[in-house]
């Protein structure tokens, strides 16, 4: 087999840079280790930022989003008997949209099958010859037979578990990782949300999120001890501790409840590899770059370095390779930016035990919420920086 480029991992960043690629002529093959049913289905990211929401209207792929997507002006941040609405909008101009990955996922397939791109699923294999002029991918199809694709370019949208991260060698990356003291418990429930946008709440218990998927159901978070056994959380303590941190009976807020679907923990952490490339391999989302959720970045970053890439491949397969050779230190500092936010948002929410650093938290929640600055501040980084900062 040969192509131009040879993509590895059919998520959401793998699927839209062969779209991107696509539209200026560059043919691509997409190889996938899961099966293109599980791709779908995985239950990830919610928030598109503006940028995203810009490049997928520009490319032809935010038609369904802007029929079904829910635009939002803001969030609210809470604590104890106080919540506040942080308007993006009045502050910075910008919107952020509830539409899941999953949906993005669809339309992006969707795009695929219709012009034909060659998406391989169930494959398992490695890479070869990086640093020469023809990369390569080997791998064994989903029938057994051994295949080997050959390109111009490889480009790792595989994740944090794919291979094309622990191909660069140990001598030439560098990382960087915080593993944060708490867990996420994540719920889907059928019910509608209590709520017109995210509520952020602080509280002694730990951080409660309430977000939303669709009119009829709704996104919940708790934060968890680590190693939490999801088994020990019966849908009566969920709901009781939504309730407690969400502020249930707060100047006369409902919490609504529901039948719960699905429960899940997510650890939290940080992690950078640097470069994000190595030769002829290219890295892109989280292949490269893992943020904590609090930010609602990881999806949004994905989209942004492939945007960075997808040009800067084009030129390189005509001769210029000056793009090319930028992209990395041009996308880790949008990296750097989002993981700091990221950062910031998870270390101002999530409750601990030294009661110093509450105050702190306290002191900080209430200086965002009373001051136009730090709003603006807040609001310019979830909101989502131009794709070429």
């Amino acid at each position: 087999m040969r192509t131009q480029v040879a993509i590895v991992g059919a998520g959401p960043a793998g699927v839209l840079l062969s779209h991107l690629l696509a539209a200026d002529g560059v043919e691509s093959v997409v190889v996938e280790t899961r099966s293109e049913e599980y791709v779908a289905s995985r239950i990830r990211a919610g928030m598109l930022e503006q940028s995203t929401v810009d490049l997928l209207r520009a490319t032809g792929l935010g038609e369904r989003l802007d029929r079904e997507g829910d635009r939002h002006r803001g969030i609210h941040l809470q604590w104890p008997g106080e919540r506040h609405h942080v308007d993006f909008v009045d502050l910075v101009g910008r919107s952020v949209w509830v539409y899941g990955q999953t949906e993005v996922q669809k339309d992006l397939v969707t795009a695929a099958h219709a012009r034909g791109q060659e998406l391989v699923y169930e494959v398992t294999g490695t890479l070869h010859e990086l640093e020469t002029d023809r990369p390569s991918v080997t791998f064994t199809d989903a029938a057994g037979v051994p295949q080997r694709l050959e390109a111009d370019v490889v480009v790792g949208c595989d994740g944090s578990f794919g291979p094309t991260r622990a191909a660069v060698p140990d001598g030439v990356r560098r990382t960087w990782e915080r593993t944060y003291p708490y867990s996420w418990l994540g719920i889907l429930a059928d019910v509608a949300p209590s709520t017109d946008e995210l509520i952020y709440a602080w509280h002694p218990d730990g951080f409660a999120l309430h977000s939303m998927r669709s009119a009829t159901v709704s996104r919940f978070y708790l934060q968890v001890p680590n190693e939490t056994d999801v088994a020990d959380w019966s849908d009566d303590r969920i709901w009781d501790a939504l309730a407690a941190r969400l502020g249930h009976g707060q100047d006369g807020w409902q919490l609504a409840t529901g039948p719960i679907t699905e429960k899940a923990v997510l650890p939290m952490r940080s992690f950078v590899q640097q470069p994000m490339r190595h030769g002829r391999l290219f890295l892109a989302g989280d292949a490269a770059h893992i943020v904590p959720p609090t930010g609602a970045k990881g999806l949004n970053l994905a989209v942004a370095d492939v945007a960075l890439l997808a040009p800067a491949l084009v030129a390189m397969l005509k001769g210029d390779h000056a793009l090319a050779d930028a992209y990395s230190d041009t996308a880790l500092r949008r990296v750097w930016r989002c993981t700091h936010f990221s950062w910031w948002m998870t270390t101002m929410l999530h409750a601990g035990d030294d009661p110093f650093d509450r105050e702190l938290q306290l002191s900080q929640l209430r200086w965002v919420t009373s001051s136009e600055a730090g709003a603006a501040g807040l609001a310019e980084n979830y909101a989502g920086l131009p794709i070429g900062f």
